[in-house]
């Protein structure tokens, strides 16, 4: 089913944010990169996701976990970035140096890059993995803007990375009013990329429903990526399935996980 996408591998490093232990805790986890003798990780981009599951698992989980390549380098290994939610993510959180992982990807689509067009990069919360090599990346940094919503302190999100590469603004959420001003802020925003610029987004769905509203409403072009549950990551298990407007129902991990905003229902 996975082809020349699926690779064994190991785990090179794992690396902890912010304060505890346990559930909450942010964590990025480097694999040992599986070479390049595979070149769709010649090719890959940011926007694109990896399905994770270490020999660990056992049987229980059964599937693999998704998540967005946060980097990807023949020497520094391949990286993902998460929270600690669930059985999953306590157990990769508890892998160690060398311990045997089964990965396979890159999967998915890519977020557009336009170096020339003034870029509004919108993240919410753990919606900022795949945003660190994007920034990275992009030819004239100087036409990126990026605002990052979060509830846990920003300490948890390694913040840092982006900082210094291009316009960074970060808004941390601890009430009501702290959410009505960052939605305000979006809807601020959004507008003013609409007729010349490009959009990006990442983050939980009432964030980006909120973004496809404003971006429809002005006749932008926003990208959206989703978070849809998925168990198999390859299109073939119909888990991840959302509403495209001319194609019908389709799965968010073989046809996105990114879409421009006015293909899609939210």
């Amino acid at each position: 089913m996975f082809g020349n996408a699926c690779q064994d591998t190991t785990v090179k490093s794992l690396t902890r944010f912010g304060k505890g232990e346990g559930d909450g805790e942010f964590i990025e986890l480097t694999l040992e990169h599986p070479g390049l003798d595979n070149a769709a990780w010649k090719l890959w981009k940011p926007g694109q996701f990896v399905m994770v599951r270490p020999e660990s698992f056992g049987l229980d989980p059964l599937m693999g976990r998704p998540f967005s390549i946060t980097s990807a380098d023949e020497e520094q290994g391949i990286s993902i970035f998460f929270q600690v939610m669930g059985q999953g993510t306590r157990k990769l959180a508890s892998l160690k140096p060398g311990e045997p992982v089964t990965l396979w990807g890159p999967l998915g689509n890519a977020f557009a890059v336009r170096k020339d067009t003034p870029t509004l990069v919108l993240a919410g919360g753990i919606g900022i993995a795949p945003f660190y090599e994007y920034v990275k990346r992009h030819e004239q940094p100087e036409n990126l803007r990026m605002i990052f919503g979060h509830r846990p302190p920003l300490a948890c999100y390694n913040w840092e990375r982006a900082q210094g590469v291009c316009s960074c603004e970060a808004h941390h959420e601890t009430c009501r009013q702290d959410l009505m001003d960052f939605i305000a802020l979006i809807e601020e925003t959004v507008p003013q990329y609409c007729n010349d610029g490009l959009i990006i987004a990442c983050g939980p769905l009432p964030f980006l429903e909120t973004i496809k509203k404003v971006a429809d409403q002005h006749g932008g072009r926003a990208q959206l990526s989703l978070e849809n549950r998925m168990a198999c990551g390859v299109g073939a298990c119909l888990g991840c399935v959302c509403d495209h407007k001319t194609e019908g129902p389709v799965s968010v991990c073989a046809r996105g996980p990114v879409f421009w905003s006015d293909e899609i229902e939210l």
